[in-house]
């Protein structure tokens, strides 16, 4: 199996892989799709896995000829789906514990009844833009009582563009992967960042009317 001239340097001087990132890539190499899907499946469960780098690697390396591109892309997909599966079926057993803490809140519930109308884009779109969401996507999911057969569908359609975009990017660049991986990183928290921030006013303002409603609704001396 021909290896990354990268890798070669630092297994034939012996020196330590710089990273854990590096030192997962070299094995994905060694072991091939069984590892990738695994990693990927940890992923899916919180895993601190770099999953988009290792996807964007791996079609990379398909490109290359060190690793058929058919094979890493369906062990990829299924581990991720699997791990997804596994996520939310956590949230739905979790269910109870979290009603109890937070079930009375009203902004709980008015962040639950949102989350309820946009569940199948929510979670589409945090399989491949937003994908530091995706476990407590998937999380909330499982607790919000949305069917499993949605979340599914929404979760495989999301996967599979991820697995294609990003594995396709990693093939069509080539040994230029780690630039475009760098991009999507930096990409991936601006737009994380965004979304926390629109959070945090939808979250402000919704607590504003609440206190108004209650002020309202007191009676005059």
């Amino acid at each position: 199996m021909r290896l990354p001239q990268r890798f070669l340097r630092q297994q034939q001087s012996h020196q330590p892989l710089p990273n854990m990132s590096d030192y997962l890539l070299t094995q994905v190499i060694n072991y091939g799709s069984p590892l990738f899907a695994l990693l990927l499946f940890l992923g899916a469960l919180g895993v601190p896995v770099p999953g988009s780098l290792l996807v964007i690697a791996a079609g990379a390396f398909s490109q290359q000829g060190i690793l058929p591109w058919y094979s890493i892309a369906i062990f990829g997909f299924l581990g991720a789906v699997m791990g997804d599966m596994v996520s939310f079926w956590i949230g739905y057993y979790a269910k109870n514990w979290v009603d109890a803490h937070f079930g009375k809140s009203s902004t709980w519930k008015s962040a639950q009844d949102t989350f309820d109308s946009r569940a199948g884009m929510a979670v589409y779109l945090t399989r491949f833009l937003i994908t530091a969401l995706a476990v407590p996507v998937n999380l909330i999911a499982g607790g919000s009582g949305i069917r499993f057969r949605r979340f599914m569908t929404y979760d495989a359609l999301g996967e599979m563009t991820w697995i294609l975009l990003y594995g396709g990017l990693g093939f069509w660049f080539g040994t230029q992967w780690e630039v475009v991986s760098d991009f999507i990183s930096n990409f991936g928290g601006l737009l994380l960042g965004l979304v926390f921030l629109v959070g945090g006013i939808w979250l402000g303002v919704r607590r504003w009317k609440v206190i108004e409603e209650r002020k309202q609704n007191i009676p005059e001396a």
